[in-house]
């Protein structure tokens, strides 16, 4: 017997007796000390029945979160929600995915869609109605300001321009009360140049103020970048499966060395940039990420949200949270999405989340329309 022949039926053999298939080393640690908080009430004792971490005032049933993230007090959450509805059936093919906020008129929806839920998931302030089709991606800026984008696709920004509405297709910043601080982007224009965007996902701002914005799940495949003030300065990428290539960069964030981290969805990968755009490394290891958060205390960690992997789209790998060594890379825990079926395409999985100064987790779980808070129990 071969050498490697013989290597490989010892690894084979090592994680049969472990009760650990080959799917599972794909995985990475199953090691999970993390517990949702939800059924009794948190701290309650066993005669307080509880639900869900997070509401919504006045007895509104919580919409599919988006984009979530910690506010500059380390702890307050704020988290973008598409109104009151989803489904798994796209516009293209007569259904409502990707339409959450707008009537089937075209007409903007009347509910906010951005709160800021206080530590015990009480909501604390809440704006942007009327402003977005398709809520998406979120971030909170170093001095406490919100900036937001709407991902909505093509089709549905042209519902909504059939009832004279322009939505779709920009950045919005916001003061943390809700004042409009700049637009980026044409409200309704497609398009690929310095002052246009296709669907953008995702948005993280710099030490220094410089933003950056993840120009996809359109067909740009980009990343641009602007001065504090707004003024291009460079874009970078295409559709492909080079590096610096992309096929739907889901979300985009920066970790405190100034790394930008580019969730590539469709290559199953994260690719890290330098300020400038320059290629550092792809990792694969944490799925096939949709959301990307990174620890705001002294641990050092990254956090992954993969809502799509599968048996289907990417083998090997489940739906869940994956955390590791945001310096290195090495996968240290996983939290099992319970929703998915993984011989199957469910997307229930977190698809965005945050984490809080005292190493709490808080994921958007569009699917099952919850804003799900998970604290570490060992």
């Amino acid at each position: 017997m071969r050498k490697t022949a013989r290597k490989a039926w010892l690894v084979l053999t090592v994680a049969s007796v472990l009760g650990v298939g080959a799917a599972s080393m794909a995985q990475g640690p199953a090691d999970n000390p993390y517990r949702p908080v939800r059924g009794l009430a948190d701290g309650g004792g066993p005669s307080i029945p509880g639900g869900e971490w997070a509401r919504l005032p006045g007895g509104r049933e919580m919409g599919p979160p988006a984009s979530v993230h910690i506010d500059i007090d380390g702890e307050s959450v704020w988290a973008f929600i598409r109104c009151d509805e989803t489904s798994p059936v796209p516009a293209a093919r007569g259904g409502r995915f990707g339409l959450d906020c707008i009537h089937p008129d075209g007409k903007l929806k009347p509910h906010d869609t951005i709160f800021k839920f206080d530590s015990k998931g009480n909501v604390a302030r809440s704006f942007g109605a009327q402003m977005f089709i398709w809520p998406h991606g979120l971030h909170v800026d170093r001095e406490g300001n919100i900036w937001a984008t709407d991902g909505a696709a093509e089709d549905a920004v042209a519902t909504a321009a059939k009832a004279g509405v322009k939505a779709g297709h920009i950045v919005r910043k916001f003061s943390p009360d809700g004042k409009v601080l700049m637009t980026l982007g044409e409200p309704g224009v497609p398009g690929n140049d310095e002052r246009h965007f296709r669907s953008p996902a995702g948005v993280v701002t710099a030490p220094n103020g410089d933003i950056l914005i993840a120009d996809g799940p359109g067909s740009n495949n980009r990343i641009v970048k602007y001065s504090r003030d707004g003024k291009f300065i460079a874009a970078w990428g295409k559709t492909g499966y080079a590096p610096g290539e992309f096929r739907t960069p889901h979300c985009i964030n920066m970790d405190k060395r100034g790394r930008i981290f580019v969730c590539d969805r469709s290559n199953t990968r994260i690719q890290i940039f330098d300020q400038n755009g320059t290629h550092l490394a792809s990792w694969h290891q944490f799925g096939m990420p949709s959301g990307i958060a990174f620890s705001v205390n002294d641990e050092d960690l990254i956090y992954v949200f993969d809502s799509e992997s599968d048996d289907v789209d990417n083998p090997g790998f489940e739906q869940g949270i994956r955390i590791g060594d945001a310096l290195k890379g090495w996968v240290r825990y996983f939290i099992l999405d319970q929703g998915g079926n993984p011989v199957s395409r469910t997307g229930s999985g977190p698809e965005f989340g945050t984490v809080d100064k005292h190493g709490n987790i808080f994921a958007g779980e569009p699917r099952p329309r919850v804003l799900r808070k998970y604290v570490k129990v060992r």
